[in-house]
């Protein structure tokens, strides 16, 4: 983990965890699709676990569904998600003023998540903050980009970005820093979301910060 901050002209932020806290349109939405496979789930702090990594890794990974039960608790998810889920959500404070600080310092900010793209517009406008973003890729609704990884090379491509040794990507769980690092490009690491320190450090953040207002000590 670099000790020094560098300065970035490129950020690209997660969505659920980073920009907005998601946790109680995410948690309800999956207790709604376990429900549909007669899993009644009480602890909710046990399924902050699916924010932020790609829901059918998750049911695979948490509940043990094949690739098939996967699939379809993904879709039950989605019906109550799309309905009330998406707006059981709010911006953490003060990150509107970061993003229009970033923006007012002249830096392209994109955000880069593995929610299913016309969910994030659709969040990002709610939230009014598409005046900041000059683009916002995420995954596809049929399961192509199915990493992190993946939505990083897209919006690197979309964007026309070359030079990644000008870009930092922000975000609260290992996923973010992963997809990262296999493109070669610098991750922070925030505390506030829903990931840890030590999850962080594990999976090599170049930086860790505890608030909203440290990112802009990378601008």
């Amino acid at each position: 983990m670099n000790n020094k901050n560098k300065s970035y002209d490129i950020f690209f932020f997660d969505l659920d965890g980073t920009l907005t806290d998601s946790s109680l349109g995410i948690t309800n939405s999956v207790i709604y699709a376990l429900k549909k496979f007669g899993i009644e789930e009480t602890d909710r702090s046990k399924l902050y676990s699916f924010i932020g990594p790609p829901l059918l890794l998750s049911f695979e990974k948490f509940y043990g569904f094949s690739k098939e039960q996967s699939m379809d608790a993904v879709r039950y998810y989605r019906e109550y998600y799309c309905d009330r889920g998406i707006f059981e959500n709010r911006v953490y404070d003060g990150m509107e003023n970061v993003l229009k600080e970033l923006k007012n310092q002249g830096k392209l900010l994109v955000v880069a998540t593995s929610k299913p793209e016309p969910f994030a517009r659709q969040i990002i406008e709610h939230f009014h903050l598409m005046q900041f973003f000059d683009y916002v890729a995420g995954m596809e609704m049929d399961g192509r980009r199915q990493t992190k990884e993946e939505v990083i090379r897209y919006a690197l491509d979309t964007c026309r970005i070359t030079d990644k040794s000008k870009v930092l990507m922000v975000g609260d769980r290992e996923y973010d820093v992963i997809g990262a690092q296999a493109l070669g490009i610098d991750c922070l690491g925030i505390l506030y979301g829903f990931g840890c320190r030590d999850e962080l450090e594990k999976a090599g953040a170049d930086y860790i910060v505890e608030t909203v207002e440290e990112i802009l000590g990378f601008a």
